[in-house]
């Protein structure tokens, strides 16, 4: 069993940040349970499929494995995970990175000129986070090892997009350290982190810059690429340390920094925190019995 390669999942995983982060992890050999909606091309307004993603997977060196799943849905996400379980007997890294993302989020206007379906990004992004890692954490404490990443940005602490987004990322970073808590108070050798990525070269990013590039322009040079984190996850995986960023919400970028990972053009990404002035929450470990 040493040489067995960890299992993943990898939600919201037909594109974006999902599909570089499952494709990286494939890279490192892992088999990734890649979940998402979309089955077929035109099923969203930016192309994309589980299918192509698991495929992608296994041609990068891992195992791909494609399974639809609407993460706000809790009876699909429990199938998943009872699917998993059955089909490989652990989890090892769990990937949040279900959204539900509307073209219209990044339009310009105020937010109660945009359509009120914007906000499903928080029960999406956040709730559907803790359905899965619910699901997932009980498995990985009773193998006494697991993962559980958030993918976030510095939106928590700094204006982008609008209140639903700052409310989904923030939300993201507290659940972690709150989960992070509670696996350290069970003495458990599992981790929740929180991840701020930078600005992605994923499909709708790209598509943004291309249409409006005099508002974008500041992007030049500065993007990491989608599957950056993924490749985060697999080192913070392989740290005998690991259980040191239990709780913490971390700027990739700098991560990527300490564990020596490069990035397009063989760089490292530029931290968000020189270009925000954001800095990751630090939150109080007082607890209310």
């Amino acid at each position: 069993m040493a040489d067995r390669k960890p299992v993943a999942i990898v939600t919201g995983a037909s594109r974006g940040a999902g599909r570089g982060i499952a494709a990286a992890l494939g890279s490192h050999g892992c088999t990734v349970y890649v979940t998402g909606r979309s089955q077929k091309e035109g099923d969203a307004s930016i192309p994309g499929t589980i299918h192509a993603t698991a495929r992608e997977v296994t041609e990068a060196g891992g195992k791909g494995i494609a399974v639809a799943c609407d993460s706000g849905d809790d009876a699909q996400v429990a199938a998943l995970i009872e699917q998993v379980m059955a089909e490989q007997g652990r989890i090892d890294i769990l990937v949040n990175n279900a959204c539900a993302v509307l073209d219209s989020l990044s339009a310009p206007g105020q937010f109660w000129e945009k359509p009120v379906e914007i906000g499903n990004m928080i029960n999406i992004g956040v709730r559907s986070g803790f359905v899965t890692s619910w699901h997932a954490a009980q498995h990985m404490v009773r193998q006494d090892k697991g993962l559980v990443l958030f993918t976030s940005s510095p939106g928590s602490m700094h204006y982008c997009f609008g209140p639903a987004y700052g409310a989904h990322k923030a939300g993201l970073d507290k659940m972690a350290f709150d989960m992070g808590v509670d696996f350290a108070d069970a003495g458990a050798n599992v981790a929740a982190v929180s991840v701020w990525m930078g600005s992605l070269t994923t499909e709708r990013l790209m598509q943004m810059m291309e249409q409006m590039p005099e508002r974008f322009a500041h992007l030049e040079g500065t993007l990491e690429s989608a599957g950056y984190t993924g490749h985060l996850a697999w080192a913070l995986w392989n740290d005998p340390e690991m259980m040191r960023h239990n709780g913490r919400t971390v700027i990739g970028a700098e991560l990527g920094r300490e564990y020596g990972i490069t990035d397009i053009a063989g760089r490292f990404p530029p931290s968000s925190r020189d270009g925000t002035g954001a800095a990751p929450p630090v939150y109080a470990r007082y607890k209310v019995k």
